[in-house]
């Protein structure tokens, strides 16, 4: 019998490239996504295997499984500014109650869990580059807070799970990704820098640009969770790459890729914007013998390719707005 995963954010762009990644190493794999920020067209490829199937579902309402489950993989939740900025409360509930409810589903089925956090547990970091033993530097009830304190508490619930339930589970601590799938409206930098030079717009950056992040292209991520899961180890493991690019000179690397001739111009720093983000991996490359393979180069240039491709309407959807809900 094949190994059953339930991977929620499925339809979203790591959730995606994750249903991927498990179908082809024989799962069975069951997506679930509410859609408030995923898009089914991530996913449309896999809904004629046999192996592959979906729910639409919110996972902060009780989650029924039926049938034995190996694995969960806990990627519900909006992951960029734009996205939960407008939705701060939808953001909370699916950290605390969406993440309650997959322990609890866990628990029942005996499976292994593995939740993604993020380098937002960190904050505006007083420590560099950020390793797993740092606290972190996090502003509770800033505007960045309803994400960051979001994962903090799914850090400690699921941390909760694992000492008093005895529930299998991993954390991972998700730095910068990219690559295809990607939402050019999303707001984080890279899609921003390569959507406004598609459309010929000047490329925007805030601040003086001096402040750093180290992006991982898709493709290492995945690996990287992937034998995270299949690990022995329950504590918090930092996935990204280290190589970290100031965001002025990673703009001035779009724009030669690009070839365009628009102008960097900068506008104010959003606030508690983090000033510094790069990953210690010495713990994912001792436990998990792993780091990152693609270059940025080779990176930007295959993520470049894929939103160069698409239909020039998707340069210039606008982001989606989300009516007020309890």
């Amino acid at each position: 019998m094949k190994q059953r995963v339930l991977i929620t954010g499925a339809a979203g762009f790591l959730g995606s490239h994750l249903c991927d990644q498990f179908i082809s190493k024989g799962y069975q794999v069951i997506g679930m996504d509410n859609l408030i920020t995923g898009d089914l067209k991530n996913l449309e490829h896999l809904f004629p295997n046999p192996d592959f199937e979906f729910y639409h579902h919110d996972i902060t309402k009780y989650i029924h499984i039926p049938g034995a489950l190996d694995y969960i993989l806990h990627f519900a939740s909006p992951a960029s500014p734009i996205d939960y900025l407008k939705i701060p409360i939808q953001t909370l509930k699916v950290g605390a109650m969406g993440t309650h409810n997959c322990l609890g589903l866990a628990k029942d089925k005996k499976a292994r869990i593995l939740v993604a956090s993020t380098s937002e547990v960190y904050g505006d970091p007083l420590v560099h580059p950020q390793p797993e033993t740092y606290w972190g530097n996090v502003n509770p009830i800033g505007p960045r807070g309803v994400y960051d304190e979001a994962k903090r508490y799914m850090e400690s619930i699921t941390m909760a799970y694992h000492t008093f339930h005895k529930v299998d589970t991993r954390i991972v601590r998700i730095f910068n990704t990219y690559g295809p799938r990607m939402r050019l409206n999303d707001g984080r930098a890279l899609p921003a820098f390569i959507g406004q030079a598609l459309r010929g717009e000047d490329i925007t950056v805030f601040g003086e640009g001096t402040q750093t992040r180290s992006f991982c292209y898709v493709s290492d991520l995945v690996e990287g969770i992937y034998r995270l899961l299949l690990s022995n180890y329950t504590g918090p493991v930092n996935i990204g790459n280290p190589n970290e690019v100031s965001l002025r000179s990673f703009a001035e690397e779009v724009l030669a890729l690009t070839g365009n001739k628009v102008k960097i111009v900068n506008r104010p720093l959003p606030v508690d914007d983090p000033k510094q983000r790069q990953p210690d991996i010495t713990l994912a490359k001792k436990l998990l013998d792993w780091s990152p393979v693609v270059s940025r180069e080779e990176g930007l240039k295959k993520t470049y390719d894929y939103f160069k491709e698409l239909p020039e309407t998707e340069w210039y959807r606008q982001p989606k707005e989300f009516a007020s809900s309890k």
